[in-house]
């Protein structure tokens, strides 16, 4: 991430105005004409637009609005495809949702345009951001820019691969169970799970309601900060938003970890981890010891349930969620000698098979004389699995954890095996079981072959503020930075480059694997 444009450095050369806005997102063009062949990050982009917003920006740099005033003027930021851009398509990577196009802005693309922002285009995921690995979206798989044989993660894997190529500096996600932490864990950048009701979710397509949550990918932790300050706060549009006044997340960050105590829960340390996974994150507690924090061990006694507890509450949720894609008001449809059959030619040719596998799982949990079995218990377990999460709290500002087992795994490895793909969300979904909020950052890379290994920090809810703290402070200090390299294809196009913008307007892309 060394290499490429961060939203701090962004917003200094425009302020010095080293560089214009427009010459900015001529860069950011350039690089995803460049990349995009090979990564499938972006579903589309739109040159021309992208330029319009930054001749605006450069107009209002030049009549002395500052980044004080507006602190993303002129910075471009990749959306993900379930987040309503008024007058763009919102596919959530489907079929089903044809050639829809949103109304409406969501609260968070009303906040980025308020702060100045250049919407740069649409990111790839999972179909509904039901995946792990954006290997179920309907468009082709995004592929990991230190790998191109293996997953970028999901389901925000576009926005995490577009993040770490330098196609954007920055790129808004969602995460109903790891979505956003797990991606940027594979593809080595900062992902942060706000507390649920921290960032409205009016405008975002749903999933899972109750545990949906839209949140940053950047290349820092400082990135992170500025990103989630645009966007947090109470939105009277969303029944489920806090009210809480937002922090000043950037002016608490420090280097110093005095007076911190992190925990390690027990239960996330068992026999499964991937040792060179293992190793990197005992190097990494050590760090941070060193920092100042002091570490203690602490239980999660009911985290032996949480994946079963999720995969009951998210699949009972996205059956209801998606009951409203009928093909009758909007979206594809596949007409049928009555409605009935209008609904299961459009529902089946529509959908793509991990959706119609959640589906046909929620229907069935919520189904007559199973709701209490499975749902009604589910949700007495997700409670246990909170009062967990609030008793460990009274003992520790924050918890260190894996964000995932393994590194990113081939394309394809997966597929055939959808418990193996689920379990890859093991130490990430306990977080939106629990409301409260998670931040992956990176912490090394395996051995052979190079690919990046992510450090997950849990914090108490509107904890936000501590987890960016700790993050910064290991990410300002961490002794492996120094090796830094930047992933293979992105090394191949600055050299090819010469490190510059050719200055080309690419033009947008047609949908397509």
């Amino acid at each position: 991430m060394r290499d490429q444009l961060t939203l701090a450095a962004c917003q200094t050369l425009l302020a010095q105005r080293q560089i214009s806005a427009q010459e900015l997102v001529r860069l950011f063009l350039s690089r995803i004409a460049h990349l995009e062949p090979h990564l499938h990050a972006f579903l589309d982009w739109d040159p021309d637009e992208a330029l319009a917003q930054a001749r605006a920006a450069d107009r209002a740099l030049a009549f002395g609005i500052t980044h004080q005033q507006r602190p993303l003027l002129g910075i471009p930021i990749g959306i993900k495809d379930n987040i309503a851009v008024r007058g763009h398509p919102l596919r959530c990577a489907s079929r089903i949702l044809g050639d829809f196009v949103a109304p409406y802005d969501a609260t968070v693309i009303e906040r980025l345009r308020a702060a100045g922002a250049v919407l740069l285009g649409r990111l790839n995921m999972d179909e509904f951001a039901m995946g792990s690995s954006t290997e179920n979206s309907a468009f082709g798989p995004t592929r990991n820019p230190w790998d191109l044989e293996r997953t970028a993660g999901g389901s925000s894997g576009g926005s995490a691969a577009a993040v770490a190529a330098g196609e954007c500096p920055a790129a808004l996600g969602s995460d109903t169970g790891g979505s956003i932490r797990q991606p940027a864990a594979f593809c080595g950048c900062v992902g942060l799970k706000p507390t649920y009701g921290r960032v409205s979710r009016y405008g975002l397509v749903a999933f899972a309601s109750s545990l949906d949550q839209i949140g940053p990918l950047t290349a820092t932790v400082q990135d992170a900060a500025l990103l989630l300050q645009v966007i947090a706060g109470h939105d009277p549009r969303d029944a489920t938003s806090l009210p809480d006044p937002v922090p000043d997340y950037v002016a608490g960050l420090c280097p110093d970890l005095r007076g911190i105590c992190l925990g390690l829960p027990r239960e996330y340390f068992a026999d499964g981890i991937h040792p060179e996974i293992a190793q990197a994150l005992q190097r990494a507690t050590e760090h941070l010891q060193s920092l100042g924090a002091e570490i203690r061990e602490v239980s999660l006694p009911h985290t032996p349930w949480a994946l079963a507890t999720y995969y009951i509450i998210a699949t009972a949720e996205a059956s209801a969620n998606l009951a409203r894609f009928d093909g009758i008001r909007y979206g594809f449809r596949v007409d049928g000698d009555d409605p009935v059959q209008l609904y299961k030619r459009t529902r089946g040719q529509g959908f793509g098979p991990e959706v119609k596998r959640r589906i046909i799982l929620g229907t069935f949990v919520l189904s007559s004389g199973y709701y209490d079995a499975y749902y009604l218990r589910a949700q007495k377990v997700r409670t246990l699995i909170r009062r967990d999460f609030l008793e460990a709290f009274r003992q520790v500002d924050a918890l260190i954890t894996p964000v995932t087992p393994s590194a990113a795994f081939r394309l394809g490895e997966k597929l055939a095996d959808p418990l193996q793909m689920y379990l890859t969300d093991v130490f990430t979904l306990s977080c939106n079981l629990a409301g409260i909020c998670g931040l992956s950052l990176p912490c090394g890379f395996t051995r052979e072959p190079r690919l990046p290994i992510g450090l997950q920090l849990l914090g108490p809810p509107l904890g936000e503020a501590v987890l960016l703290r700790i993050a910064y402070a290991y990410e300002q200090t961490a002794d492996w930075q120094r090796f830094y390299s930047p992933p293979p294809i992105v090394g191949q196009f600055l050299q090819k480059a010469g490190g510059a913008s050719s200055g080309s307007e690419p033009t947008a892309p047609s949908i397509g694997p």
